[in-house]
């Protein structure tokens, strides 16, 4: 089967490239009755939407989400949930630089090995446009676990690091940028500024904590918690490492202080959640297209400041396909 498709007992099937007429998804597998606000949707659309912060791409789109199915009268109905996005600020001409050449990094080359042919423009499907539908999705994924709360943050970026790894202001309205530290908004901007203004990029790190969030997902073999929770976020462009609790930091503990608390394994034990508070950290490397062709076209010089609720969207959809898993068990 082609990688299109994410999850179990919910599923999403996303489909479209950047500059196309559209980008879309399928979700599956929501139960009937729950309540849907377009609203809401569009305000989940609009945390990642393009051309919105100094310093991330110039493109601006307005993410208008059209229902064509799956709802009524404000309610699930249980069917597939079909939504698309209509692209409607192309500017192909902007890469056909790009055209016959392949960004170290990016699915340029690959994308040819893989098919012998490739839409340029914008990335096509490999675009970080793709993940407006895996919003969506964790839209529709919030509907089945309204009870847990998902909190993604950035914990480092270039010079701006965190000095904690769950800031105290966790549950409150972060800056635009989704740093915790309100102080360093006007730094982070003039950063990223100045990395278009160079042609340069940057990665960084996001974490993410989740609580309230019931014991007994995940499996004890394949499918474990840990191993979703993974698979959803390494498969979001750009996204290159993944660890939860003490992470890498359990190669330097000795065991006897490992084993003092289970707070140390995030929330996930035997690959199944234990009731307590999950934490995850992802990694985003820098963004491939540099030099002249970065300050010419209109890309992000860091993607972290808008992946932030594409990592929460991934995580909240594993959560919901688990629990829905979890139900189908006790029933």
């Amino acid at each position: 089967m082609r990688g299109n498709f994410f999850g179990k007992m919910l599923s999403m099937t996303t489909f479209g490239e950047s500059h196309g007429v559209a980008l879309g998804v399928v979700v599956d597998g929501v139960p009937a009755g729950l309540d849907f606000s377009l609203e809401e949707l569009q305000a989940a659309l609009d945390r990642r939407a393009p051309g919105k912060l100094r310093g991330t791409t110039a493109r601006k789109e307005p993410d208008t989400p059209e229902v064509l199915s799956g709802i009524f009268e404000g309610k699930t109905l249980g069917t597939p949930i079909a939504v698309i996005v209509r692209n409607t600020n192309q500017r192909s001409g902007d890469y056909e630089a790009l055209k016959e050449e392949y960004r170290p990094g990016h699915a340029d080359k690959t994308t040819i090995m893989k098919y012998g042919i490739r839409d340029h423009r914008g990335g096509g499907r490999s675009s970080g446009r793709e993940t407006l539908s895996r919003v969506i999705g964790g839209y529709f994924a919030s509907l089945v676990i309204p009870k847990i709360k998902v909190r993604g943050y950035i914990s480092k970026m270039g010079p701006f690091v965190l000095s904690e790894a769950i800031p105290k202001n966790l549950w409150e309205e972060f800056s635009p940028y989704n740093f915790p530290d309100h102080s360093k908004t006007e730094e982070i901007e003039k950063y990223l500024v100045g990395l278009k203004t160079k042609g340069e990029s940057a990665g960084g790190q996001i974490s993410v904590v989740v609580d309230d969030c019931p014991g007994g997902l995940g499996e004890p073999a394949f499918q474990k918690l840990k191993s979703d929770l993974a698979s959803a976020c390494l498969s979001i462009g750009a996204c290159v490492s993944f660890s939860y609790g003490l992470g890498e930091e359990m190669a330097n503990v000795p065991g006897s202080i490992v084993s003092q608390s289970s707070a140390n394994f995030g929330g996930i034990e035997g690959g199944i959640s234990n009731g307590e508070r999950i934490f995850l950290k992802v990694t985003f490397k820098p963004t491939s297209t540099l030099g002249k062709k970065a300050k010419a076209g209109r890309h992000d010089p860091c993607i972290v400041p808008r992946a932030v609720p594409v990592v929460e969207a991934m995580v909240k959809f594993v959560l919901a396909d688990h629990f829905l898993r979890q139900s189908a068990y006790s029933n």
